[in-house]
Parts: structure tokens; C-alpha cells; sequence
């Protein structure tokens, strides 16, 4: 089965449309396979004319959003939320020099000597979520810094708690804190329990890494993680809740941007990436994906940033290209 025999109608045509050139280009690059002279035009028109050039215009020279620092606040307009948002408009360093340059100056300000991506710029301010982000999005955006590989090992070794103390041992050189509190995705914000919240950024991230420099240590860490994110089926989000009765209703909102909050769509896309799309714990989440179309193969928006972000994406409840770019791309790798 192909992805497009998943689709009640063909709404590629629609995300294809030269009036949303955000979403025209990157449908031409990961749906339409266009030729390299249309997708070079569609990639340039994207940078001057979409929602990426509208971020780009509230960058200060300096390199930062909002305030300068570590970037984390004020939600979400700060550097940290910036940078992530460019990733998955699909801007990319060889577009556009300030792009380069906002993730040299992210990486000077947020990321730890130990690797630690950080909301507060010590290694205490470290989260998951956070760190998955951060490490996904620079890779997105074409950054190459060799400060990355430092990132995505201190990422493994937090999963798999390989060489890290306790968050007790106050003395240790490297450790976990009451954020990132413990291996297997374990998070203060969830009562200390693992969040699969974050273990889906940190699975994205990991997807997004190299297949050839994936380390024994991340490859363990890449096991792990899959294994955490299918023991429940995937469907169900029947994942440790620190401090509710059952998982958040959010998992069943697909929304655009994705920040901390995510959804079953992106934990598909995180697994998928890493090489599981055949793997029949995720078929009852796939058919949920295809459930959520409607009758022109479209999907809505349903959990959103309106008001919040540099740029609004459409109204919510309503047919949305850039979810449907997010649910199309899935079924597509899936289907490959």
C-alpha cells in the first residue's frame, strides 16, 4: 500500500499551492520529490516570503530573541523556542547566515562543557524535553558544530544512566538533577517518573543523528528508548503520569508548532525515523493517524500557539497544511 491509497483524497495538490510558501517547499522536498530547479526556487521562496523570514525579522543582530541568555524565557518567542520553531519550517543555515549565527549563539549561551542543553545555563537547568529539542533542531537547521556530538552523548548516557550519579551524590563530577532526574527519561516535572514526553524529543533527536556516528552508547540509548515508547501501545499514551489519573488529551491533539507538549503524531515520526515504521506495536497508532483525516484527506489543527509565537499557523479546529504536511511525511516514511 502506497501513502497515497491512506488518503480519503489527494490533498498534496492543496499543500502544493504557491500562496503558502512554507509549506509549498517543504511538501516538494519530502512529498513531490520536484526536480532540483523547482525545489531550489521553492526553497529560496520559503526563506524570503514564509513564516521563516517572519521569524527571521524578530532576530536580534546578536543573535538571540526576546532577551538574550539561555533563551528558555519568555515562552515562547525566546531564542530556544525561535530556533526550534526554524527547524520545523524547514529554514536551513545555507539559506540565510542568520541562521548560523543564532545557533552559534545558542549553543555558546544554553549548552554545558558536560553536553547539557540547559534552560538557566547550568547543567541543573537540563531537561529531556529541552535537550531532544535543541538537539534535533540544530541538526535540522544544518549546523555541524563538533559541540553537538558532546550533546548527543551526554543525551545517551542520560538515558541510559551509564556514568551518571545519582541526583543525591552532590559531589559528582557528572550527575542527574532534580529536572533531569534519573535515567529511562525520568523527570521531576512528572513526579520523577519517566516522561514520555521527553523521551519523544530525545527519540526525534536521535533519528536525526547520523547513522554512522552513532555510538555503541547511543545505539543503546536509541533500544531503550524505543523499547520505553512501545511497551504501552503507542495508541493508548498509557505512559507513567506523575500527577494525573490517565495521560494528558493533548496526545490526541495534532498541532503545529510542536514544542514541549507533544502528540502521537511525533511519536510516530520519532520511531519511524529510527527504523521502526514495520513494527506491528505501532499499527494501532497509524490507523488513528489515517482516522483523523476528513473527507479531502486533510487534518486539522487542533492544539496551537495562536497569539504565542512569532507567527500564527491558521485556526485552530480547522483543515490545516502544516498538520497535514506532519501526518503525510509520516505515512509516507512509514509506507517507503
Amino acid at each position: 500500500m502506497t501513502w497515497q491509497d491512506q488518503l480519503k483524497a489527494d490533498s498534496l495538490a492543496w499543500l502544493l499551492e504557491s500562496e503558502s510558501p512554507g509549506v509549498r517547499y517543504l511538501a516538494l522536498r519530502d512529498l513531490a520529490e520536484g526536480g532540483a530547479a523547482e525545489l531550489r526556487a521553492a526553497r529560496k521562496a520559503a526563506h524570503r516570503d514564509g513564516p521563516i523570514a517572519a521569524v527571521l525579522a524578530k532576530m536580534d543582530p546578536a543573535g538571540y530573541w526576546a532577551e538574550p541568555g539561555p533563551g528558555y524565557l519568555p515562552k515562547y518567542q525566546s531564542t530556544v523556542w525561535s530556533i526550534i520553531l526554524l527547524a520545523q519550517l524547514g529554514a536551513s543555515i545555507a539559506d540565510d547566515v542568520r541562521i548560523a549565527h543564532a545557533c552559534t549563539y545558542v549553543l555558546d549561551q544554553a549548552l554545558t562543557d558536560g553536553g547539557q542543553f540547559t534552560a538557566s545555563g547550568a547543567p541543573s537547568g537540563t531537561a529531556d524535553c529541552l535537550q531532544g529539542n535543541l538537539c534535533w533542531a540544530l541538526i535540522e537547521l544544518g549546523c555541524d558544530d563538533p559541540r553537538l556530538k558532546t550533546a548527543y552523548e551526554w543525551m545517551a548516557r542520560s538515558v541510559t544512566g551509564e556514568g551518571v550519579a545519582p541526583l543525591t551524590d552532590k559531589h559528582a563530577a557528572v550527575r542527574y538533577y532534580a529536572g533531569k532526574c534519573g535515567p529511562n527519561f525520568a523527570c521531576g516535572s512528572n513526579n520523577k517518573l519517566p516522561c514520555a514526553w521527553g523521551a519523544v524529543k530525545v527519540m526525534l533527536a536521535f533519528g536525526n543523528w547520523p547513522a554512522k556516528q552513532r555510538t555503541p552508547l547511543i545505539k543503546r540509548a536509541i533500544k531503550q528508548g524505543a523499547e520505553f515508547l512501545l511497551a504501552p501501545d503507542p495508541a493508548t499514551a498509557a505512559y507513567p503520569t506523575g500527577f494525573a489519573a490517565k495521560p494528558s488529551g493533548n496526545w490526541w491533539k495534532f498541532g503545529f508548532p510542536v514544542f514541549y507538549v507533544t502528540d502521537l503524531l511525533q511519536n510516530v515520526e520519532a520511531l519511524v525515523a529510527l527504523g521502526y515504521g514495520a513494527d506491528p506495536r505501532l499499527e494501532n497508532a497509524l490507523q488513528m493517524i489515517r482516522d483523523k483525516q476528513d473527507a479531502q484527506g486533510r487534518w486539522s489543527l487542533d492544539y496551537d500557539y495562536t497569539g504565542k509565537t512569532w507567527v500564527n499557523f491558521g485556526p485552530k479546529k480547522q483543515p490545516n497544511k502544516w498538520v497535514t504536511l506532519r501526518a503525510l511525511r509520516v505515512l509516507k516514511a512509514v509506507a517507503d
